[in-house]
């Protein structure tokens, strides 16, 4: 009867020894998570305070007419009806659109001077700083020198330009760069893939190109291939999610681009051919105060750009290799 007792009374310690290390634990994991949410609470207040409100804030002016002086009014679907008419904004959409053209031959930039960079070279770590200094310098000073190399009179272009003309015996004169509807779009182009080329996709590429397993290589070489044949059999698909990811992101990028420089080199001209639909959006809501208006096609811009990466998600994923 003894042992009996002695096991009950064993089973019972041990049974509140395990409710009192429940409830230990218990109290450890909340305050776990009261020190994690009390870390966490400064960046989503800040995140809802100056990033949600001001977003729920634009959808609701949307749906009305104000210029900042009179009380605002509803209009309904009204600034999304005159948006689909408006012939201007269609305008510079396709500007938009043209100046993305860059984005491929940027990523292929990016990508040969990553492999470039890639090499073990003396002196590399210079080379890297000095092809990604573009990226950090100031936007506005780099957009005041291009200005200056794009002048048809003393720009560094034309007179090139004029230089070759003068080997081949040839008189050739450049264009008026940014004053010309036909020149100012590739020459914004130009100077984005100048800017861009060495920067963050550059650094991108590169981490993905160390990340490369060199038993790869090793194998392709038994095997007896080339060059080439490495980099589309191992290189090329090894780097497919950074490629991936790199393009997604210029895509978006690209629908949100072209206003700094546009307003500093050319204010959207000539005839407004590097307007584009950013730069409206500015227009639309610090220039002509048409507030409503301008929300209107922010949130038009951001449905284009949602339904695009959902279908770029979709269908090009499905040709990136994780292995």
């Amino acid at each position: 009867m003894t042992g009996i007792a002695d096991l009950k009374s064993e089973k019972k310690i041990a049974q509140i020894e395990a409710e009192r290390k429940i409830k230990v634990g218990l109290k450890d994991s909340t305050k776990e998570a009261l020190t994690a949410y009390c870390f966490l609470a400064p960046n989503f207040l800040g995140f809802l305070v100056f990033t949600s409100l001001p977003v729920f804030a634009s959808l609701a002016l949307s749906f009305v007419r104000w210029d900042l002086l009179s009380a605002p009014v509803f209009v309904g679907m009204q600034n999304f009806v005159d948006l689909i008419r408006d012939q201007h904004f269609w305008k510079f959409c396709w500007n938009t659109v043209y100046l993305m053209l860059g984005i491929p031959v940027g990523m292929v930039g990016s990508l040969a001077v990553a492999m470039a960079m890639n090499q073990k070279i003396k002196g590399i770590v210079f080379f890297r700083t000095a092809y990604f200094l573009p990226t950090i310098s100031s936007g506005v000073a780099i957009f005041i020198l291009w200005r200056l190399i794009y002048n048809p009179d003393f720009g560094f272009f034309n007179f090139l330009i004029r230089s070759f003309g003068d080997l081949i015996h040839v008189p050739l004169n450049g264009p008026s760069w940014l004053t010309d509807e036909r020149w100012a779009k590739p020459a914004l182009i130009i100077l984005g893939l100048w800017q861009g080329i060495g920067g963050h996709n550059m650094i991108l590429y590169l981490a993905a190109l160390q990340g490369i397993p060199n038993h790869l290589y090793e194998a392709a070489d038994i095997d007896g291939a080339n060059g080439w044949q490495k980099f589309w059999a191992v290189t090329w698909p090894m780097i497919s999610p950074t490629t991936f990811f790199i393009a997604i992101m210029s895509i978006i990028g690209g629908f949100q681009a072209g206003f700094d420089a546009a307003y500093i080199m050319t204010g959207g001209g000539p005839n407004g051919s590097t307007t584009t639909v950013m730069y409206y959006i500015y227009n639309n809501a610090f220039q002509w105060f048409n507030m409503g208006y301008a929300a209107a096609i922010s949130w038009f811009l951001f449905t284009i750009v949602f339904l695009f990466t959902l279908f770029y998600w979709h269908f090009g994923g499905r040709v990136v290799h994780y292995d």
